[in-house]
This record gives C-alpha cells, structure tokens and sequence, in this order.
C-alpha cells in the first residue's frame, strides 16, 4: 500500500505538532515550578532586609513599620536609598545594561547577572522603605528565567518551538512571577495576555493560568494562602451602584493622570552619575515623611491597609496627605533612578480616594463601608493608570479575597474608569 505525499505530509505535520505541545507542556510545568521559587526567594528576601534595617515583620496587619523609632525610619531609607544608588550606578556604568521585559519579548538578551542584581536592588529599596512597587521584580526574573529555559532548549537540540511559543513562554513567566509574590494566579494570567501579549485564546490563557497555578503554589508553601489587604466586610451590596457613578468616572481620571506621571518619571529617570544624588535626596524626603507618616514606606500597602481599615472621619485628612504624598514621592522616586512597580502604588493612591469619597456616602447608606469604598476607588485608578480592566478587577478580587458578590460593584467602577481615562488621554 503506498502513502501519497499529502498523506506524508499530513502525518510529519502531526508529529511536529504533538512534539511543540509536549515541549510546551513541560516547559511550562518546569517554569511555574522554577519562577514560583524565585518568587518565593525574593519574598524571602524582602523579609530578611526589613528585619534587618527596620526590625519589623510586615504583614496584613502590621503593613509598614508603624512601631519603629521615626529615627530609624529616616535612618534606614537613607542609607537603603545610597545603597540601591551605588548598585543601580554600578550596573549601568561597569556592566551589560538592563533589559526590559518588553524588549525581551521583542527578541533582546536579558543579561542574567545584570538582571539578578537589579532585581534584587529593586525588592532591597522596597525592603527598607522605598516608596516604589515591588511587583516588578519577580516579573523580570521570570522573564529572564523564561529566557534561559528557552536557551537551554535550543543547545539541547529542542528546537521545536516556534517564535511564538517562545514569546508566550517569556510572556506566562513573567506573570507567574508575580502570581508567585501575590498568590494571584488570575491576575497573573491577566498581567501576561491583557498587557503583555494584548492576546486571548486557548493556548494563551492555558499556559500563562497553569504556569500562574503552578507558582502561586510555591510561593504559598511558606507564606500560606491569606488576603494581602485585609476588609472587613467583603460582601458587596448593590447599594454601592450610585457610589460608583462617582468613584468610577473620578477614579479614572486621577488614574489617567497618575500614568502620565509616572510615564513622564520614568522617561525622565536619572542615570549614572545623576542617580548617586536624586534617588539618595528621593529617600531622603520619604525618610522625613515616615517620621511622622510611616505609611509612606514600601509599596504603598501601608496607605492601602489605612484607607481599607478606615473607621473614623477624621482619618479624611490622613488620608488626604497620603493619596497626595504617595503619588508624588512615588513620581519623584522613579525620577531619582529606582526601578520598580507602579501597579501597588496605584492602588494605595486609588484606596485612599475612594475612601475619602465615601465619608459623605456611608452616612446616608449604612450599609455600605470606607473599606467597600476604598477598594473600589483603588480598582478604578488601577485599571486606569496601567490601561488593564480585567487585570485589575481580578488582582482586587484575589488579594483582599472577596465575595462574589464584588465583581459586579468592581466591573461598573473599572468600566466607567477607562471610559473616562480615554477622555483624559485625548484631551492631553
């Protein structure tokens, strides 16, 4: 019986298919297992330099260093901040520079002792009190690891991947890296095909989501599976909705501007010989501010927590000082040289807004919460200032682990947010 050469074809073409899936499959096993562990180092990590500098051990609870001497606030993010200086100017001047994430999907080398370094740098500053996110981080390592996974690949003789499977593989990694750190494997997944690929089918979602799994997993072997922000009353009522049509449009606006400020920041940073001032005065000024407002420090959970927990009307003009101070110090972080996540930033900025907003509200619905209020101020300026709706109702429904009952209140704000967004943009 002879095989025509359709048939030929038909059955080689097969067997290339099924070997690409099968490579895809344990590379994506493997990478969710290796980025879920670096996730968990570099938190381990962060740990280990806020014991050392601030004596402290941040949790939900206890989300910034509230009970250290104000001395030793302004002490530590000094120093830190002359130290991640001296590190960031080292890096760019001595060795290969720096790779971003999205030109590592455009083809480019991430060098992997450049990249080690400077994420280490980045959850360092984080750690002893910077005024920058930390979900960057854990995002470049698992690019870079992605990266080298595919290198590997290739020198064993593995090259069954195609171009685009490579991409998805650097892409998935990097949203596993930060499912790792945040336990929030859907977030992860939104972070890697809303943002990154900007592509959603069936072989997309599937990598990035069991990749995401696999390191949400491994880093909750130690830090265990709790809410990263901590509400209350995670029961949303329909009586939010006229709320909403405030925070929403409001939120979006504030989001919008927030993203040209940090765009403007990090398109301004300073380099070499500039960093050794700016980032070191940055620190300095956040160092001044923790004394007499400790939730300044780190990656905005401090500010979060406070509106979140909020209780009391008199917290209006905390809170005030904190939506203004953080995103100013954050804006003049980025500017002095530090590298880092605006994601956490964002919603800290958005959390103190929404709960400032619902001081009035609460009292003609008592139903509703600040907390309630607070989430979803944060949600809509999240969505807003990184252009990523479902990635930021779903990173406020996994980290502060919500009821059903709040992806509808979430949806509406994130909807009318980038809604108004768009209208800032085109008016700017």
């Amino acid at each position: 019986m002879q095989v025509s050469k359709e048939e030929l074809s038909w059955g080689q073409d097969k067997a290339k298919r099924l070997r690409q899936n099968i490579v895809l499959a344990v590379s994506t096993i493997f990478l969710g297992l290796i980025v879920g562990l670096s996730s968990l180092l570099l938190s381990l990590f962060l740990e280990a330099v806020e014991h050392l500098f601030l004596g402290f051990e941040e949790s939900s609870l206890i989300p910034v260093a509230s009970k250290v001497l104000p001395e030793r606030r302004l002490f530590s993010l000094l120093l830190g901040g002359i130290i991640a200086a001296l590190i960031w100017y080292l890096l760019q001047k001595k060795f290969k520079r720096n790779v971003s994430i999205n030109k590592a999907l455009a083809g480019e080398r991430m060098p992997v002792f450049t990249t080690v370094i400077h994420v280490m740098t980045q959850i360092f500053y984080v750690g002893v009190g910077g005024s920058i996110g930390r979900e960057l981080a854990p995002r470049e390592a698992g690019s870079m690891l992605a990266q080298q996974w595919v290198t590997l690949l290739d020198r064993l003789g593995l090259r069954d991947l195609e171009a685009a499977d490579r991409k998805l593989l650097i892409a998935a990694a990097a949203g596993a890296g930060f499912a790792g750190v945040y336990i929030a494997p859907i977030t992860g997944l939104m972070f890697s095909t809303e943002i990154l690929l900007k592509k959603l089918s069936a072989r997309t979602v599937s990598v990035s989501l069991v990749m995401s799994i696999i390191a949400t997993l491994v880093g909750a072997t130690i830090k265990g599976f709790h809410p990263y922000y901590l509400l209350a009353d995670t029961k949303f009522s329909l009586a939010l909705l006229p709320f909403i049509l405030l925070v929403g449009p409001l939120g979006g606006m504030i989001g919008a501007y927030l993203r040209r400020g940090f765009t403007w920041a990090d398109q301004h940073k300073a380099k070499y010989e500039q960093i050794l001032w700016q980032l070191p005065l940055a620190a300095l000024l956040t160092g001044i501010i923790a004394m007499f407002y400790p939730e300044i420090m780190g990656n905005g959970r401090g500010t979060a927590e406070l509106a979140i927990t909020a209780n009391s009307h008199t917290l209006v003009y905390v809170l005030a000082f904190g939506m203004v101070a953080k995103a100013l110090v954050t804006t003049l972080t980025i500017k002095g040289g530090a590298w880092g996540g605006t994601l956490t930033p964002s919603i800290a900025v958005g959390a103190a807004f929404g709960a400032i907003s619902a001081t009035a509200y609460v009292l003609l619905v008592p139903s509703a919460t600040l907390g309630q209020g607070a989430l979803l101020g944060a949600c809509a300026v999240l969505a807003a200032s990184q252009k990523a709706p479902l990635m930021a109702l779903f990173m406020l429904f996994e980290v502060c682990h919500l009821d059903y009952s709040a992806l509808l209140p979430l949806g509406l704000s994130v909807a009318l947010a980038m809604t108004f967004a768009k209208i800032v943009d085109r008016n700017l």
